[in-house]
């Protein structure tokens, strides 16, 4: 691991353009080779894309293998580049909302786009915020990516093993919380809410800790720009009279905006994790 991390770090010097194509190198080839991530990558896109021929979901698995190779590469830059070079390549459109974020309770909700270790990079650089972090099994990485994270400014980060109660604590204080919504961790604290039109296990954290604190969710979504440029940054305007009293069509709500930013940008979105591996009673499995 020590051998991998000094490897990452002679990365972090390329140009991003070198860097970016040693990604999609890398990411053709991973494609060929992991089998099983493939699977569901293609199940996924058979799923929720069922309008593209079976080609050009072909195609767009590739393109995503080639993101998501890019995105670990590039972390190399996120960890050790100088700060003047990370605020040329990351544009933030529009600009970082920190009075707003500062007026009370702020719940930044970022979906699982390949870059979005970018977005908390953005925020970490100007405001401190609190964020879910799970312990890494390997030491030597696990202080490598801590250290990747609290290296602008002092940022909270709470254990998922700790729950729920961290969470409300720091939000109730005033303060701001990274959140990531969109995984499937089972049928736990969760609804199945459509997503592209599938059932899936959603949880509905976002909506009852925004419910129990008061606080305004921003959604913010990272991706990569054109040409090895860099990526951009957008936060979206504060979600309005949001959750209401309806847990669950304010889960649905906020899937229903997710698939909307998938759609901008469909090969970043995080295809190979099995989004509908908890399926409703009786219904069989996908993958």
């Amino acid at each position: 691991m020590r051998l991998l991390l000094a490897f990452m770090w002679l990365l972090h010097w390329l140009p991003l353009p070198v860097l970016g194509r040693l990604g999609n190198g890398l990411g053709s080839l991973l494609f060929r080779i992991m089998q099983p991530r493939r699977h569901i990558t293609l199940t996924n896109l058979r799923l929720c894309l069922p309008q593209l021929s079976e080609q050009e979901r072909k195609q767009l698995a590739i393109r995503h293998f080639q993101a998501y190779a890019r995105s670990v590469l590039e972390r190399s830059i996120l960890w050790w580049a100088p700060l003047k070079r990370l605020k040329k390549l990351i544009v933030l459109d529009p600009a970082l909302p920190v009075e707003q974020i500062r007026s009370g309770p702020t719940i930044l909700l970022c979906p699982h786009f390949v870059s979005l270790d970018v977005a908390g990079a953005a925020v970490a650089m100007e405001i401190s915020m609190s964020s879910i972090y799970t312990q890494q099994r390997n030491d030597v990485f696990d202080k490598a990516l801590r250290d990747g994270r609290l290296r602008f400014r002092p940022q909270k980060l709470i254990s998922r093993a700790e729950g729920v109660k961290p969470i409300i604590r720091e939000l109730r204080s005033g303060g701001g919380f990274f959140m990531l919504p969109d995984m499937d961790f089972g049928a736990k604290d969760a609804e199945f809410v459509p997503f592209f039109g599938i059932p899936a296990a959603t949880l509905t954290a976002t909506a009852r800790i925004a419910a129990m604190t008061n606080a305004q969710v921003i959604p913010v979504i990272a991706t990569m720009l054109p040409d090895f440029k860099g990526w951009k940054v957008t936060f979206h305007p504060a979600w309005k009279d949001y959750p209401g009293d309806d847990i669950v069509a304010a889960t649905r709500f906020m899937n229903e905006f997710i698939e909307r930013e998938v759609l901008k940008a469909p090969a970043e979105y995080f295809w190979t994790h099995k989004r509908f591996k908890t399926r409703p009673p009786g219904e069989p499995g996908v993958y």
